[in-house]
Parts: structure tokens; sequence; C-alpha cells
């Protein structure tokens, strides 16, 4: 059995390539760093690092090659020829990836293959929309046809946390991944076309939403805030900031308040997802991951998307109406928290006529005056609440005169 791991990164290497090989797969890696490839393609094997608090043991990956992603050609075959696919490049490097992808699909076609399934495991909401639109973009109207009936493009929720690899953690091999034990990889069992491949420790889920967005709300929203905070005190690593009494109170307080939302969209038992709760936060207490806040925290432009793991929790939480009451009822359930009293929160907007008239003196007088010359009303907004404020040329020539 052939497999295709697109991304010889951290994950690629350190998680799902490894699954693969396990589970008797001969795993072809793409990748366009030449250390890597060819790493792969002369010694077929490299060394995987599980590292917990106690010590480390030391697995060997084997059963593996690598072509240059830059080598279409090669690229386009391996993929042409294999018999289950993932990738593991990250949001930004998916849509060099797409010609490849496209021109493997059609030799696969030409060759009479049967159908491909694609395992996605990107940090990207609704990736698989995302890669089947760049396809897309690439097929005739009748190679789309064939696209959906013989591609599988499988989400997948990577709960392993693999960090940035330093010299130190690399001792000596530098295709060395350390990574934590936890090998557990849920997949959309929904999106597979022609049959579920058996692969180690992979579970089919289905509706497979709840998974996705249990690993964004709940383990990625954790993760950011833990490295946000420790970043604010001046901490290096993850388990530095987690072991703070306040941070690890907030950080499992932010991560209750997302459970509370998805148990009642998805009518899960809160108790599971708080049981996976505590298992993520032992999770981020491994020392020896040396996971560091600058890494968890990095992109904070997407991370703080609208949709993602903190303005997406939170609006998470008002779409199925939550209150603060309801968060608190579930976070010190056990403390029998009393209201004693509830004040109606509003937004006002401190701006008047007065502070805008100052705003404008300050000017100075040959500014006014030229913009009174000009003889059409002047309109200065509010950039908070929008309010616009109109100014004529005989009031212009009024703050001149009292200025």
């Amino acid at each position: 059995m052939k497999a295709v791991m697109y991304g010889g990164g951290n994950i690629g290497r350190g998680f799902i390539g490894s699954l693969l090989s396990q589970s008797g797969y001969r795993v072809t890696f793409v990748d366009v760093a030449d250390p890597v490839v060819n790493h792969l393609k002369e010694k077929e094997c490299y060394p995987i690092r599980y590292v917990f608090s106690g010590g480390h043991e030391d697995v060997l990956v084997e059963n593996v090659t690598a072509v240059n992603g830059n080598d279409a050609e090669a690229a386009s075959d391996v993929i042409a020829n294999c018999d289950i696919m993932a990738t593991a490049v990250g949001a930004r490097i998916l849509k060099f990836i797409i010609p490849n992808i496209v021109a493997g699909l059609r030799k696969r076609w030409a060759m009479g293959k049967g159908p491909l399934n694609i395992i996605i495991c990107e940090n990207l909401m609704d990736a698989n929309l995302v890669i089947e639109g760049m396809i897309k973009e690439q097929l005739t109207e009748e190679e789309k046809a064939k696209f959906d009936e013989t591609v599988g493009l499988v989400e997948a929720s990577i709960g392993r946390m693999v960090p940035v690899q330093t010299e130190e953690m690399k001792d000596g091999e530098p295709m060395r991944v350390c990574v934590e034990r936890y090998g557990f990889l849920p997949t959309d069992g929904a999106a597979f076309k022609g049959g579920i491949p058996e692969i180690k420790n992979m579970v089919p889920f289905a509706p497979f939403d709840f998974y996705i967005k249990r690993k964004l709300y709940v383990h990625n929203m954790g993760h950011a805030t833990c490295a946000y905070l420790g970043d604010l005190l001046g901490l290096a690593y993850i388990y530095q900031s987690i072991d703070v009494a306040d941070v690890r109170i907030l950080v499992q307080n932010a991560m209750l308040e997302s459970a509370l939302a998805l148990s009642k969209k998805y009518g899960v038992e809160l108790a599971d997802i708080r049981a996976h709760i505590e298992d993520v936060l032992f999770r981020f207490t491994n020392e020896a991951l040396k996971d560091t806040c600058q890494r968890v925290g990095g992109d904070p432009g997407r991370k703080l998307s609208p949709e993602d793991r903190l303005i997406g929790s939170s609006k998470l939480a008002m779409e199925q109406g939550m209150t603060p009451e309801d968060i608190l009822g579930q976070v010190c359930g056990e403390l029998g928290v009393v209201f004693m009293e509830t004040t109606e929160v509003s937004y006002k907007c401190y701006c008047s006529r007065e502070r805008v008239e100052s705003a404008l003196i300050s000017l100075g007088k040959k500014e006014l005056a030229e913009i009174a010359q000009e003889g059409k009303e002047f309109p200065v907004e509010c950039q908070f609440c929008d309010t616009v404020y109109k100014f004529t040329p005989e009031d212009i020539l009024e703050l001149v005169k009292n200025s």
C-alpha cells in the first residue's frame, strides 16, 4: 500500500506520516526542503522522540521516502499512484501545492484509478471547502464531476502538540521530531469515498463539525489564552504559564465557557467535554515538550479573526444565548454562587458637538479659515459611534472668532 504525505514538517513527520507508516503504508513525503527530502530518500527512515515529564522514548519510523515538491512530474506521479494521501503544509502554503494535486488527479483519472481520499491536517476552518474551491478553479466542468465522484476531502482534528524543534531537541539527529504521546486522530467519517481505510489511531466521526469546533474553541483557544497570558507575565514556555495558579484558573474557565456553548449546540454531555479539558490542561504541563508561548501565540492576525479560536468561541457562546450567569453557574456551581444584583450593560459614546468644536479649534485659525473659504458644509464623523456633526461655513467662522 502506498501513501503520500504532502508536507514533511513537524505534523507531517511527527504525527500523520508516522501513523501511515505504522499502518503498513509505504509513505512518500512531498516537500520542498532539500535537507528533508534528501535525508528521507537516502535513509528511508527517521526518528521520533516521545517526550514526557519523566523522560523520553525513541521510535524509528521506517518504510518512507520523499520527492521534491518543486519536481511537478515526480510529485504528481506519486499522487497518481497512491492509495491514500494527507496534507500538513500550513494554511498559507495550500495554494502552492494545488497544481501538483490537480496534475496527479488528472493522471489518476487517465489511468482509471479508484477513489482517492485526502486527509486534510491543516489548522484552518472549513479546510475541505477551501481546498475544494482551489482545486475546482483549475478543473473543467467534466473534471469537476469526476472530482465529486472520486475524491474525498477528509477533515482531521489534529490534537497532538508538536513544538518548534530546537537543536537541543534534535539531539544530534537533524530529522528527529520531539512530540507528546497523544496520538488520537478524529476524522470526518462521512467524507471518505470508496470505504474508510484502516489507519492506526484514526477514528472516523459523523457529524464531524463538533470535533472541529471542540479542537478550535477548547484546545486551541485555551492554548492561545495560556500563551498570551504567559507572554504578558514574561514567561517563555507554556508549562511555565499554566503553572501560575491565576493563569490556570483563567484558561480553565475560558475553556469551560466554550464547553458549555458546545454542549448546548451539539447536545453533547458537558461532563465529556470537561473530561477532555482536564486532559488538555494536563498536557499543557509537559515541561519536556518545551512548547513556547511565542509559537503558540504566533500569527495573531489569523487567531483573532472573527471565526477563529478567541472571537469565534465568544460568538458561539452568544449564539447559544449564554449569559454571564450561565457561565458562572457552570464554572463555580459547586460553590453555591448567589447573584445579588444585575446591572444592564450598554454602549455609550461620550462625543458631543462641544467636544468636536474644541477639536476643530485645535486646528488653528488659518486652517479653519481655509475650510470656511471653501463655502461648503464641513462634516465631522465620530470614529466610535459614527455620529456626524455638520458645520456650515458660518459655524466655522464663528469658531475662528472664538478661538
